[in-house]
């Protein structure tokens, strides 16, 4: 992970995981006012946590308010103010004549951590918090993340869907390309790649440092896996198409390079191909400590839905999706390695 005092995406990829915040206040000795059902401070309270003056406090809010009311500092005045008040019967000393007191949620307070660059004691908290949710991702993720796509209920069938896909491009590039069967499978497959995130199998196994016998595709998310076989069967259609139309004469790998450009950059592909860079960038960053720097303009906060989605409850046991569904894990390493 980059520095969180300097990375807006990687503060958020902290606050919008909501299991790492459960697991970091529980790790955390800190005493903060409990309010319906929330853990809340003040600006005096926070300067005497990270061991700062109030004005560097409030020197940072002025900076960075949007991000912090994003994330739970707001200013309570009026009924707000007077209920406070009233429930903390004195534990707070903030005289009557203050109109507006600025608070601060839980999450607006680890905010701040990640923000100071004069708190030793932020600087320390940084890289509790970084190790926690490191441990809090992999813990949820069964033991490791470079398969957590797999946790994801779209990816086997998507993958099944992927599969038949396919064949199809494989048998399209078998009968009408010229050139030896694996390596102009390599070549194409690579070029597909290049054109749908920037890299080819090599980079690619390089960014999540796969071993020679994992399959690259195995590790794709399902809606990146979706892209490059919607991607793969336009190629397969051009390429047959094209084949009747030379009268019958397999294609160079050239002539199949300018289908591959030409839907690279056609309207229709635009909107796939940059959901599937935005994901797989910004989704290697939080889950797998992957950097695409290819894709680095793609990048991201991932959402809390996603976070539910590969990590929480709304994923699949890792172990289980193994289990029950092994022969057609099984059928997917065996398919061809003529994809990387």
């Amino acid at each position: 992970m980059n520095d969180l005092t300097v990375s807006n995406i990687e503060r958020q990829n902290v606050l919008n995981n909501s299991y790492a915040l459960q697991a970091i206040q529980e790790n955390l000795d800190v005493n903060g006012l409990r309010f319906h059902d929330q853990v809340l401070f003040t600006t005096k309270m926070m300067a005497e946590f990270y061991g700062v003056d109030e004005r560097t406090i409030k020197r940072y809010i002025q900076e960075y308010g949007d991000e912090l009311r994003a994330n739970g500092y707001f200013l309570s005045q009026g009924n707000s103010l007077k209920e406070i008040r009233l429930h903390f019967d004195g534990d707070i000393n903030v005289p009557n004549k203050v109109r507006k007191l600025g608070v601060f949620t839980f999450r607006a307070f680890l905010n701040i951590g990640m923000l100071l660059t004069e708190s030793e004691r932020a600087k320390q908290l940084r890289t509790r918090i970084l190790d926690i949710v490191i441990a809090t991702i992999n813990g949820r993720a069964g033991g490791g993340t470079k398969y957590i796509n797999w946790r994801d209920r779209d990816y086997l069938p998507t993958a099944i869907k992927s599969e038949n896909y396919r064949k199809i491009f494989t048998q399209a590039v078998g009968k009408y390309v010229e050139g030896i069967p694996t390596y102009k499978y390599e070549q194409i497959t690579d070029l597909i790649y290049k054109a749908v995130f920037r890299e080819n199998a090599k980079e690619y196994r390089v960014v999540l440092r796969l071993q020679n016998e994992e399959n690259v595709r195995h590790t794709l998310y399902a809606e990146v896996l979706l892209c490059i076989s919607s991607f793969e069967n336009g190629v397969a259609y051009q390429i047959e198409k094209q084949y009747s139309e030379n009268g019958n004469r397999q294609l160079s790998i050239e002539e199949v390079k300018t289908i591959i450009d030409d839907l690279a950059t056609a309207p229709m592909m635009e909107p796939f191909i940059n959901d599937a860079r935005s994901k797989m960038a910004s989704r290697d960053v939080a889950f797998r400590d992957a950097w695409h720097g290819n894709l680095a303009e793609y990048l991201r906060a991932v959402t809390p839905d996603e976070f539910d989605k590969f990590i929480g409850d709304a994923s699949i046991d890792f172990d289980n999706i193994l289990e029950a569904n092994r022969e057609v894990l099984k059928r997917l390493k065996q398919a061809d390695d003529d994809d990387e």
